[in-house]
Formats: structure tokens, sequence, C-alpha cells
């Protein structure tokens, strides 16, 4: 066993959670900065237009993102088995067919991209006012998807394999990074919102040289090596087959956030800058659980591979836990401090009362995110990447946006935009964990 791996098959199950969660969730916290960076220098060096423009891209900049994101951690979980099962040479096989398809598939999305960035802010019903500025953001950003891609791949090879403190390191430098560039290029060199783009993807660069490295160098098992990089059409369908639902999970529920984003851009930049800052506070919130779901997803890969099925059930019992445990720690100061947080981004009264309002609506219901992010999370471990994906659309897309549409109809308020968040979480954790006990029952959980 590699030093810095993490065998989830054996040992205290809540010592491994956290040493494997720990550097994931921290990771997270810093792969945040990326885009918060850029809102928070705008908002105050740039002004309201420009965070609300910022802002006005997040749904897309999420879309891609969160592709890449869901794909990898749908692979991951061949990578994991393989692993669990000690059959190294799969692994290495479905390790460098999945980069070499993840390199292809970034150049392609990044390409489309640019091309849509003005079909995409319409869309989401920019307002002509930050549209200039939104769609210089957007067309550089997007330019950097395919390191945002590379990455998600590298890093969850690394995780799959007990791995979570090197992207941890590769996230945190990078971050780092992206700070000092925002600041450089938005106050020294006067770029504005196309230097917090330009910014976002150096950084982004940064954070994959850094995580190949290491691939380059890693343990035999799993080392990467550029000539052996080829698509094996088995291994591919094999990963397409868990990673895609993933992906496309994300993806559908990102574009379900852009039909949102239009609610919110219906009532003006102020709105859109305040909703927009409490959307990137609930990212931080809503992390921890995250963090300890995609473990969960590792652990049940694992311990299904290494035929261990008497330990998963005692791992659902302590990602729960650790879930309840993370959002009560953070939640309940960010609802008593969120008018102070808030105005960290943009000091206009308006804007820090929309982003209160939404804060204070949606931290007192993060029990349903809780569930949402166990189950899915496990049931992923299992193999069933298609379920989850169907499940969590029928909340997350199908309820949410049915309860907008009635309720925008009957009272146009943007109240009704914050109660859609903790709806679609409740009703997707609700079929995902009635699933879970209907496969329990009918004993296919294998």
């Amino acid at each position: 066993m590699a030093k810095k791996s993490v065998d989830l098959t054996q040992g205290v199950i809540w010592k491994q959670m956290l040493i494997f969660s720990l550097p994931i969730l921290i990771g997270y916290l810093f792969q945040n900065l990326y885009n918060s960076v850029d809102s928070l220098v705008v908002g105050n060096f740039v002004g309201k237009s420009a965070l609300a423009a910022v802002n006005a891209c997040q749904p897309i900049s999420n879309l891609l993102v969160g592709f890449f994101t869901g794909m990898s951690t749908g692979a991951s979980v061949v990578f994991s088995r393989c692993f669990g099962s000690r059959n190294y040479e799969k692994l290495k096989e479905s390790i460098h067919t999945t980069v070499l398809f993840a390199v292809i598939l970034g150049v392609l999305m990044a390409a489309a991209g640019i091309l849509l960035t003005g079909f995409l802010l319409r869309v989401v019903d920019c307002p002509e006012d930050v549209f200039p500025e939104a769609s210089a953001y957007l067309s550089v950003y997007i330019a950097g998807i395919l390191f945002t891609a590379i990455y998600n791949v590298g890093a969850g090879i690394l995780r799959a394999v007990g791995d979570s403190r090197n992207p941890f390191i590769a996230l945190v430098i990078a971050s780092c990074a992206n700070i000092v560039l925002d600041v450089l290029f938005v106050t020294v060199v006067r770029l504005g919102v196309l230097g917090v783009a330009i910014a976002t993807i150096l950084a982004q660069c940064l954070s994959v040289i850094l995580v190949f490295g290491k691939l380059l160098k890693a343990d035999e098992r799993y080392r990467l090596d550029f000539k052996a990089l080829r698509i094996n059409k088995t291994l591919l369908i094999e990963v397409i087959d868990l990673g895609l639902p993933a992906g496309l999970q994300t993806c559908m529920i990102s574009i379900s956030n852009m039909f949102v984003q239009r609610y919110i851009n219906g009532f003006g930049s102020t709105a859109m800058a305040g909703v927009g800052v409490a959307q990137r506070l609930d990212k931080f919130a809503s992390m921890p659980c995250q963090s300890v779901g995609l473990a969960m997803t590792t652990f049940v890969s694992q311990n299904v591979g290494a035929n261990r099925h008497d330990r998963i059930a005692q791992g659902m019992k302590v990602c729960f836990g650790l879930c309840l445990a993370s959002v009560a720690i953070i939640g309940i100061p960010l609802f008593f401090w969120s008018e102070p947080l808030v105005a960290l981004f943009n000091r206009d009264p308006e804007v820090i009362q929309y982003g209160v309002a939404m804060m204070q609506t949606i931290i007192p219901l993060y029990i349903t995110m809780v569930v949402n992010q166990v189950f899915s999370g496990a049931l992923r471990g299992f193999g069933r990447s298609k379920a989850v994906m169907f499940l969590s659309l029928i909340g997350m897309i199908g309820a949410r946006q049915l309860f907008l549409y009635i309720s925008m109809r009957l009272n146009p308020v943007i109240e009704n935009v914050y109660y859609g968040y903790p709806l679609a979480w409740g009703i997707s954790g609700l079929t995902l964990l009635l699933y879970y006990f209907w496969l329990k029952k009918h004993h296919q959980l294998v």
C-alpha cells in the first residue's frame, strides 16, 4: 500500500472516513475560492454591475464544471473497485483510457462553449446592462474548461486509490495563485471582469500541472504514462456507463439552475448580485456534506470490490453522523453572521438584504441536503449511478421547476426561489432513501 493512500476496506471507519474526506473538504474549499474570489474582487474594486455579471455566469460555468465533476466521480467508482479488488492491470488501463477521453471531450466542450457564449447568456435572460461584462468573463472562463476536465479526472484517480491529500495540495496552491492574480489583474492591470477570468484559467492550469506531476511519479500500480494513453473501448464503455449518468445529472441540474437564474434575473441586477453571493456562501456551507458523500462513494466502491459488505452499513451511519455535525457546525454561525459575510462581497444595503434573506431561509432546512448527499454517494458506490441520476432529477429539476412555475404565477416574489432549493434536496433525498431500502429489502445491493 502506498504511504499516502487510504485503504477504506479496513481500519476504524470513522477515522478512515475523516482522514480521507478532510483533504477533499479543504480541497473543495479552495476550489470554490476560484469563483468566490472573482466575486469578492470585482464586487469591491469594480462595482455592483460587475458582480452581477460574474454571478450571472455562475449557473453556466457550473453546467460545464459539474459535468466533468460528475463524470470523474462516476469513473472513480471503476478505479476504486479495481483498486479494492487488487486488479491493478485493469486499473492502469482504465486510468489511461479515461485521461485521454477527458482531454478530447474537454477540447470539444471548450470550443463549443466559446461559440455559444452569447446564446447561453440569453438562456439565463442576462440583463442588457450587465451583458457585455458577462460575455467577456464567460468566453474566457469557458476556454479554461479543458483544464477543469483534466484536473477532475486526475484528482478522481488519486482519490479512488485513497490519496485525497495531493489533489488538496494542488488546489491550495492553485487557489492562492488565483487570489494573487485576481488582485493583480483587476487592481493593477485594470482588466476588470476579464482579469478575474484570466486569473481563474491560469490557476486551473497550475492545478493540472501539479496533479499530473504527482501521477507521473505515483505508485507503479496507478502511475500515468503518456506513452500508454489509448482508448480501450470496453473499459471506456464501463467508465461512461458509471460516469455519464453522474455527469448528466450534474449537467441537467445546472441547466435547471439556469432557468432558476432567469427568475432571479427578473428581479434586477441588485437581486442578481445578492442572491449570487448567497449561492456562493451556500456552496461553502454544503461542502462538508459533499466531501463526505464523495468519500462514501469511494468507501462503498472499495468495500464492494473487496467483498466487505459488513462495513458498508456501518459506513453509512458514520457518513450520516458526520454530515449532520458538519451542517450544524457551519450552518449555525453562517445563519447568525450572514449579514457581515454578504457585506464582504458588496456593501450595497439592497444586495446585503437579498443575500441575508436567502441564507436565513435555506440554512434551517439543510437536513434535506444531508439525506440527499449520503444516499446518492452510497448508491453510486454500489454502481447505481443511473438510478441516482433519474431519482435526483425528480427533485432537483421536476419538483423545483414545477414549484417555481406555479408559485411565481400565484405570487411572484423572490422568496419562492429561496424555498426551491431545500424543496429540491428534500424530494431527491426522499426518493433516494426509499430506493436504497427497496434494494436492501430485495437483497440487490451487491
